[in-house]
């Protein structure tokens, strides 16, 4: 549990140490190169996940998995020089070549991490650890910003690149020491260790040809299409609110800590509990309705651009005095306090669905994969997780402008929104139930 717990806040931290560095190189291109941006990234995804899945059948998770944290590893020495010295490559190639890396880059090694969980981990087992292993990804999200804000203005920004690198490779070492655990005490999953077998294009394959990884690819396109929404509307509300940019990345980084500190007290709290004891459909349908909730509200609030709370900045800054001068209790106290005099109904909504999506339904969904066979885990999987979900970028983003360029209205993005997750607790509880049935009959015959 401890060295699952370390590796997942080593990948989740090696990954937020690194991801300012795009944002300031994606900022310096433009945003109306995001679309080509996501385009390539969704390309270079397509193209690596049949690599992913060649590697995986014809060798076995301890070489695999390995060999991939070890590529990342070596990319990011080798994009030192060019973020070092000046001349190199031009800052837009640089640009585009380092955001299109980063986004490949967190979904292949997040999605290896959860393959390779719910291979050393059972059923059971992984009801009851998952939500806490969520809370180290929750805990080295917030580590890694935190990293890099300290250091930037020490070692400059190339050197983070070896930071993040040094932390992919502690990630490294909980891989090798949990391979030598799970070989000593699960006997009798040997058969775990050997190469998965099959083809190249399997992972799409069974997206296409089983029900359950069909499933779980339209949770993920409804997920995207959710989070997309919010995203969109909370940038508009924040162009619109705040007139600089020191205002608008302080309300990011109030947003993000606010979103984070909930997410971090959901996995902890009801999921931790609801979980080991009900199973992941009914910790679904109650995210569900959560998310359905707080989208109908935004939707009927009238005006969803006015704060969902009646207090001024000057009540914010008294209640902020009052907070004891210690450094950690003060980060984590000051900014959701800060955010409250902001905090609208399109604030709101971004802040409830991303935290209990992360908080709630993440550790459920990904506890359904230690129900079905390993090629479904590592293959359809990562699929899934990768090139599923770059596809589902670009499908929501063209989506959202479909609906701007309609007239639409901010209520019918929160009603898009609520029927999205609706639909998405319809089919998340449905395969929930039929895998843990499938499951049931196995183990009888």
């Amino acid at each position: 549990m401890a060295l699952s717990f370390v590796y997942f806040f080593c990948v989740l931290a090696a990954y937020y140490v690194i991801r300012p560095v795009r944002e300031q190189l994606a900022a310096a291109v433009g945003s109306t190169q995001l679309p080509w941006f996501f385009a390539a990234t969704f390309v270079a995804t397509l193209a690596l996940t049949p690599v992913f899945a060649w590697l995986i059948a014809r060798w076995p998770r301890r070489i695999v998995v390995p060999i991939v944290y070890l590529f990342f590893i070596a990319c990011l020495v080798a994009f030192i020089p060019l973020f070092a010295r000046d001349g190199l490559i031009s800052p837009r190639v640089l640009g585009i070549v380092f955001f299109v890396w980063v986004s490949v880059f967190n979904l292949f090694v997040v999605s290896v991490f959860w393959s390779f969980m719910t291979d050393i981990w059972d059923e059971g087992q992984a009801r009851r650890v998952f939500p806490l292993i969520g809370v180290a990804g929750t805990i080295g999200a917030i580590a890694g910003p935190a990293i890099t804000r300290v250091l930037v203005d020490v070692i400059g920004v190339a050197p983070l690149l070896a930071v993040s690198a040094g932390l992919l490779g502690i990630a490294l070492l909980c891989v090798l020491l949990l391979g030598r655990w799970s070989l000593r005490h699960d006997v009798g999953k040997l058969h775990h260790n050997q190469p998965v077998g099959g083809g190249i294009f399997d992972g799409l394959k069974q997206i296409i040809a089983t029900p359950f990884m069909r499933n779980m690819a339209i949770l993920m396109l409804l997920g995207d299409a959710v989070g997309t929404i919010c995203y969109a509307l909370v940038t508009d509300y924040s162009r619109m609110t705040f007139h600089d940019a020191v205002a608008r990345t302080r309300f990011a980084a109030d947003l993000d800590m606010s979103t984070n500190l909930l997410m971090i007290l959901l996995q902890v709290t009801m999921t931790r509990f609801l979980l080991p004891r009900v199973g992941a459909g009914m910790v679904i349908a109650v995210w569900a309705v959560i998310g359905i909730v707080v989208c109908v509200a935004m939707a009927f609030s009238g005006n969803p651009n006015l704060p969902v709370f009646a207090i001024s900045q000057e009540q914010a800054a008294a209640w902020i005095a009052h907070v004891p001068e210690l450094p950690l209790l003060r980060n984590l106290v000051i900014q959701p306090i800060e955010l409250l005099p902001t905090l609208s109904w399109v604030v709101l909504m971004l802040l409830v669905t991303r935290a209990t999506a992360y908080g709630m339904m993440q550790p459920a969904r990904e506890s359904l994969y230690t129900l079905v066979p390993r090629s479904w885990r590592y293959k359809g999987k990562n699929a899934v997780d990768t090139a599923v979900w770059r596809a589902g970028d670009v499908a929501s983003a063209l989506l959202v402008n479909l609906l701007k360029s309609a007239g639409a209205a901010t209520a019918v993005f929160g009603l898009t929104g609520a029927a999205a997750i609706a639909t998405s607790g319809w089919i998340g509880w449905r395969t929930a139930a039929q895998a843990q049935d499938a499951r049931d009959a196995a183990s009888v015959d």
